[in-house]
């Protein structure tokens, strides 16, 4: 099972929970789950509020590491990403720094989250 832990200002202390791998929950969905406030607002992938910061941990290892065709509109409009970090990701199989996470489904690794 994945280990998440999100951190936020908005919470006092970081959390971390548990999510299952490869029921397709999206991060998003993992968070109002557990009462994380990930900001969020259309759960479409098109306003970009939901922009999270996503780092695998050490000991794990990246596979949900593609973009969606929205996450790579909205986070490079957003300057979020660069072309560069997609074609890193699409290519090289580098997890770029942020993703959506009303898009980002969540797989088997360890991850932080910042918001």
């Amino acid at each position: 099972m994945p280990i998440i832990t999100f951190s936020s200002p908005k919470m006092k202390q970081d959390t971390t929970v548990e999510a299952v791998a490869g029921d397709a929950r999206t991060l998003l969905s993992v968070a109002r789950k557990h009462k994380i406030p990930v900001d969020f607002e259309c759960e479409e992938g098109e306003c970009g509020t939901c922009a999270v910061k996503v780092e695998v941990l050490p000991g794990s290892q990246a596979t949900g590491v593609s973009l969606t065709k929205r996450e790579k509109i909205v986070l490079r409009l957003d300057k979020k990403i660069t072309p560069a970090q997609i074609v890193d990701a699409e290519e090289k199989g580098v997890p770029p720094p942020y993703r959506l996470a009303c898009q980002f489904v969540v797989r088997d690794e360890n991850l932080l989250v910042t918001f």
